[in-house]
């Protein structure tokens, strides 16, 4: 079972998913920074690159946005047949520069990457997504047998039928909490997702570029909608007028999660109650500690994402194979949670500890595989590579919770470690031997931090003072406070 905190102030939400006693994923939601995925804009074609078969959309936002041939919708384009041997038509023929398009977000950007876009618009509710370009009806992965799946699409085609003459109905997928659904709450949805579409289309009409035609669900009513399901024990909300807004939502979308919405008037901040703010902390960290004495060290990269399992100070099994085995088990249910509570996504590298057994390594992968199956996000999982390499890739959706929360540190700029103050020293000699073959002033003047001014004087003076002599011209120091001890300048006097 699970529990749904909710944490609600004008300028952030925050929403925490429990698991067991523990926090398993962490949503944010600011005000002022607000996700796109699910807004559909007008937006207007900047740039084809067909050796990228691409284009770049302005939607109005900082960066243009991405569009991939693969994401571009053909009118009235037959279904292929040919197990994708046949190349789609390249992107010049089927967009152009100026180009007016309706567009959706399916990805937000992502460090230096820009949105990434669809021209096949889908619109989600309660039950179903519509597909307004589309004609076929979808049923979910998650939905029981092919039996119970075929009556379902009998039913949606009876339903979502239009009569004779009054245009396509479009298509319709059924999310998995639809399996139960009457057909009265089927019908519902059908009609308020026509309507939305409706409205959507009629504003693209007579919108210009860069026009926001529709905006997907806030943060807490998509607590309702994607993160609520029949294992769900409690939502709880910390605000009187998010509670009673949330309870008139769900009324209306959700009537099946709104027995399970409590309002929550503890004197305790609501995120204490399963200290959250203090995993949250935990989970910025490099270091991930483990029960066993072992821990994780987990670095996020431009390109992936490494996470390598020591065994630290255990030492408690019967031998040296099985203390690596109950280490690794251990990592792998670590890894799983620190995947979803950090939302760490693209190619994602486990070097587990070296076992020498086969079944060990089985053993380990089932787990990660098992607890794996918990997360909501898709996950593909490869064995152990020769060089005993854990391979795998977890869908990047949003922005990883370092990326949301944390920027690069201005000491380091990022790098993670700054040059030592004798490097900075001889940095200085250097610039400071190089200038005077340039220039002829009555004095150089360093400025740098205390620590290298302090180094100058002391354990490197001989050294400053036998430059000093070489090039005949006298060096002063001052101390500075800078933002970074490498950052330093030499004033000509």
């Amino acid at each position: 079972m699970q529990d749904i905190l909710i944490n609600w102030a004008p300028q952030e939400t925050r929403v925490a998913i429990v698991e067991n006693g523990a926090v398993q994923e962490l949503h944010l939601e600011r005000a002022l920074e607000r996700g796109h995925v699910g807004n559909i804009y007008t937006g207007r074609v900047a740039r084809v690159l067909p050796g990228m078969q691409s284009a770049f959309v302005d939607i109005g936002l900082d960066r243009a946005a991405f569009l991939h041939v693969a994401d571009v919708h053909v009118a009235g384009a037959p279904p292929r047949s040919d197990n994708g041997n046949t190349p789609p038509t390249p992107i010049e023929r089927l967009v152009f520069e100026g180009q007016a398009l309706m567009v959706q977000v399916i990805k937000d950007a992502i460090g230096t990457k820009g949105a990434r876009l669809s021209t096949q618009i889908s619109i989600a509710g309660r039950l179903l997504v519509f597909l307004p370009q589309d004609d076929h009806i979808g049923i979910s992965q998650k939905i029981g047998s092919h039996e119970l799946r075929e009556q379902l699409r009998a039913r949606m085609n009876r339903l979502a039928a239009l009569p004779e003459g009054a245009g396509s109905p479009g298509g319709f997928i059924l999310r998995t909490n639809a399996e139960e659904a009457t057909d009265e709450e089927l019908a519902d949805d059908i009609a308020y997702l026509r309507k939305t579409w409706a409205a959507v289309r009629e504003r693209g009409f007579s919108s210009p570029p860069g026009t926001l035609l529709h905006q997907d669900l806030s943060l807490v009513e998509r607590v309702l909608r994607d993160l609520a399901h029949e294992n769900t024990a409690a939502i709880r909300i910390d605000s009187k007028m998010q509670y009673d807004l949330l309870k008139a939502f769900g009324e209306v979308y959700t009537p099946t999660s709104v027995a399970r919405l409590e309002h929550y008037k503890g004197e305790r901040p609501i995120f204490d109650l399963f200290n959250i703010d203090a995993e949250v902390a935990k989970a910025l960290a490099r270091r991930v500690d483990l029960k066993s004495g072992g821990y994780l060290i987990i670095d996020q990269t431009e390109a992936l994402t490494t996470i390598d399992v020591n065994t630290g100070g255990y030492v408690g099994a019967r031998n040296f194979d099985d203390t690596i085995f109950k280490t690794n088990l251990e990592a792998a249910q670590a890894i799983a949670r620190q995947l979803r509570l950090r939302n760490l996504g693209g190619i994602i590298i486990i070097d587990f500890i070296d076992m020498s057994r086969e079944e060990h390594q089985n053993a380990v992968l089932a787990e990660l595989r098992k607890q794996l199956a918990r997360d909501r996000t898709k996950i593909t999982v490869s064995g152990f590579t020769q060089l005993g390499l854990v391979e795998m890739t977890r869908k990047r959706t949003r922005e990883s919770l370092a990326h949301m929360l944390c920027e690069p540190c201005p000491t380091c700029e990022g790098k993670g470690q700054i040059k030592t103050a004798r490097s900075v020293c001889y940095d200085i000699l250097r610039e400071i031997l190089r200038e005077a073959r340039q220039f002829n002033p009555k004095e150089f003047r360093v400025l740098a931090s205390a620590s290298v001014v302090e180094m100058l004087l002391d354990e490197e003076s001989q050294h400053l003072a036998g430059l000093s002599d070489f090039i005949g011209k006298p060096i002063s120091l001052k101390a500075e406070p800078f933002a970074s001890p490498e950052q330093y300048d030499i004033v000509l006097m």
